[in-house]
């Protein structure tokens, strides 16, 4: 049975808490307003600051200078620095991410005479992670499976080379290799990246025009150069854009030995064991491997990659 001096008691004991709460969280109640106003405009002021940015005077795409005056590029390039300079949480992690990856991309495209700038693309294709796209592209490069395949990429129920970053940054190069060849300019061949070659033939052919700069084109793709722009001077000139980054906050680069298989692994978390490593640590340097073995019958030569300490 109830008793009805407790069920009188707690709802008055719940109010007198709720009412003391109230007048604590609002001990400025008896202000007047204006000077409510007044302290709340101050706040602001002085705790939260959020500045519009300089576009830079000039500024390159593979060498090649950017026509900032020419119809539209300055703002789109202005919008491109404001939402990568305000997404702060993504922002910080390019910065840490670049650090750990760069340094694999850039001999690569040099070996293969890519223009520096690229590695950008990758950072805006994946963020620099083994990203699965809703069409079905995966990896830092973003490969569809039959156009990583038709350059050199082994793609089966086992191995997917598009998240080996050594062999997709190469077959990358070919691709933006074979662009340049047709187009002699960087800055359509990173737009054939994004919507191939064919997209932007038709587009050139359709506008008569012969340079990025001066299409009209999908909003992906029309955005697609001034996003690779953007990151680059973001990444290049942190503290311009707010960002405050410690050589200590970076990713270190991972230093690996690799160990040369041509047969079959039956588990490969017992293979890891017996390299001195684990399960987690064998699949998070060779995400190519894409289950718990690897059937090996025609003794192919793989690379397996071990921490080298």
């Amino acid at each position: 049975m109830t008793n009805p001096m407790k069920a009188f008691f707690w709802p008055v004991f719940s109010l007198v808490l709720i009412a003391v709460a109230c007048s604590f969280f609002s001990f400025d109640k008896g202000l007047p307003e204006k000077e409510m106003d007044a302290k709340y405009k101050e706040h602001i002021e002085e705790n939260y600051k959020v500045f519009s940015l300089a576009t830079p005077d000039d500024i390159t795409f593979a060498g090649q200078e950017v026509p900032l005056e020419t119809f539209g590029v300055r703002e789109k390039l202005d919008r491109e620095l404001l939402v990568n300079t305000y997404w702060h949480s993504n922002s910080f992690l390019l910065f840490k991410r670049a650090n750990r990856w760069f340094p694999v991309i850039e001999p690569i495209l040099a070996e293969n005479g890519i223009p520096d700038d690229f590695k950008y693309l990758a950072v805006i294709e994946s963020g620099l992670t083994n990203a699965v796209s809703p069409a079905g592209a995966r990896g830092f490069w973003q490969f569809m499976k039959a156009t990583g395949e038709s350059y050199g990429l082994e793609i089966s129920s086992q191995v997917d080379e598009r998240y080996h970053l050594v062999k997709a940054t190469h077959a990358a190069c070919a691709y933006l290799n074979e662009s340049y060849e047709k187009y002699g300019d960087w800055a359509l061949v990173a737009a054939s990246y994004n919507m191939g070659m064919g997209g932007v033939n038709r587009e050139l052919k359709k506008q008569q025009v012969d340079q990025y700069w001066d299409l009209l084109l999908n909003q992906e793709t029309g955005r697609y150069v001034y996003r690779i722009m953007a990151i680059k001077e973001i990444l290049n000139n942190g503290s311009d854009y707010g960002f405050v980054v410690r050589p200590k906050d970076l990713y270190e680069p991972y230093k690996t030995e690799a160990v040369v298989v041509d047969s079959t692994i039956n588990d490969l978390a017992v293979f890891a064991n017996e390299n001195g490593a684990n399960y987690n640590i064998l699949k998070t340097l060779n995400p190519w491997l894409k289950k718990n073995s690897l059937s090996n019958k025609s003794a192919k030569e793989y690379e397996i990659l071990f921490p080298a300490d």
